[in-house]
């Protein structure tokens, strides 16, 4: 008896007006999550832009989800394996009315951006999360109570050593940067360690910017070797009673970050012309608040230290003159 055949079915293909809503979700996202990036973004072409907003609110979304602590820790993994199930569900052309995977799998087909990044940089968001799940079933396995010390009371140095914090850098910050500059536009495979090193930069900044509210959270992520260079004690990163402390300690961190920036530079010149200027607005946007945070000699306690509205708009014009000129 001969077997029926059926067609096979056609890959889902959403309508322009469906990826127009889409991208229109992700710019929302972007403006109002992405508060340094957005910036940069906009003085890109439209379908570039659009893509880097997709990238974005796919990252947001990884975060919310491995940030939301009213979730158990195995929950969340188990949601950021699912969420990054559905990319690959949707990349494989099967229905999704999910505009954030309807605006990425559009992005990544039309920059040829590679599944494996996409997937780092899911991962990526999720790795304090890990930490904390085996450091979970290390205590459960020595018959220990799980270390759970309210906000502030209890402080963990997330790595041991430099070489370790740059690995963390990479899955959160270089991975993006690797995304960014297949969307950017390039050839010479010189780019690559160059994007890398810019997201250091970024990620390294943030670090400094955001000790005290790490802190506050129960996270330190500057190098214990550093710490022990400069004398000080986790404890002291409870009460920050004497900022002056911790300057020499973040004045380190803060000259590895400039000569990371210095690789955003030399970026410059392997991207795309029409790139160029995003490039700039976020590289000089990054390293202007590093200079900002110096200038407080590392007082990152007494507030959070961010560009202001005008200090943005200021780059971004520059920005827009050299994409006209």
């Amino acid at each position: 008896m001969n077997a029926a055949v059926h067609p096979m079915p056609q890959p889902f293909a959403p309508t322009e007006s469906q990826l127009a809503m889409a991208y229109s979700v992700c710019r929302g996202i972007t403006r109002s999550a992405a508060k340094n990036f957005y910036y940069g973004f906009r003085v890109l072409p439209k379908a570039k832009r659009q893509a880097l907003c997709a990238v974005y609110a796919f990252m947001r979304k990884c975060d919310d989800i491995t940030d939301d602590e009213t979730v158990p820790p195995q929950e969340r993994r188990n949601r950021l394996h699912a969420w990054l199930d559905a990319f690959h569900q949707a990349h494989a052309g099967k229905p999704t009315d999910d505009p954030v995977l309807l605006a990425l799998t559009d992005a990544q087909r039309k920059f040829g951006i590679p599944l494996g990044l996409l997937d780092e940089l899911g991962f990526g968001t999720g790795r304090d999360l890990e930490q904390n799940l085996e450091q979970q079933l290390s205590d459960e396995r020595e018959g220990r109570a799980a270390a759970a010390a309210p906000s502030g009371d209890g402080i963990k140095i997330q790595y041991s050593t430099f070489e370790e914090l740059r690995q963390y850098c990479y899955g959160v910050a270089s991975v993006v940067g690797l995304v960014c500059i297949r969307i950017f536009g390039y050839r010479d495979p010189a780019a690559e360690p160059l994007a890398e090193r810019c997201g250091l930069a970024f990620q390294l900044t943030n670090i400094i910017r955001d000790v005290k509210e790490d802190a506050a959270m129960g996270r330190i992520y500057l190098p214990l070797e550093d710490l022990k260079k400069f004398g000080i004690a986790p404890a002291e990163f409870q009460t920050f009673s004497d900022p002056s402390r911790f300057a020499p300690l973040l004045a380190l961190e803060a000259d590895r970050a400039r000569e990371c920036y210095q690789s955003g530079e030399e970026l410059l010149n392997f991207i795309e012309e029409d790139s160029q200027p995003a490039l700039w607005v976020l590289v000089t946007i990054y390293r202007k608040l590093l200079e900002k945070i110096a200038s407080r000699r590392y007082n990152v306690f007494a507030g959070k230290i961010r560009l202001s509205t005008g200090e943005k708009l200021n780059i971004l014009a520059k920005g827009l003159l050299k994409r006209l000129l």
